[in-house]
């Protein structure tokens, strides 16, 4: 009984937030390449894509609410 050695295996308990950005993607894309133990790069380039484009994303989004500046005195 138990799980196989070298087996990746994700925990759902661990990734229930609702706050993670990029989750979806990135279980999707770690899932596949557990399947696809070789030739990840051909078989996940879908996935990859994706991962890519989400963390992008929240780069460009967190430097500009970085630079965004509250103003101070307004009630």
């Amino acid at each position: 009984m138990g799980r196989k050695a070298g087996g990746l295996y994700i925990n759902p308990k661990k990734f229930g937030a609702t706050g993670k950005p990029c989750m979806k993607e990135m279980v999707s894309f770690l899932s596949c390449v557990s399947l696809n133990k070789n030739n990840t790069d051909e078989k996940c380039s879908k996935q990859k894509e994706l991962l890519a484009t989400c963390a992008e994303s929240q780069i460009t989004q967190n430097t500009y609410s970085s630079i965004v500046v509250p103003v101070e005195g307004k009630a």
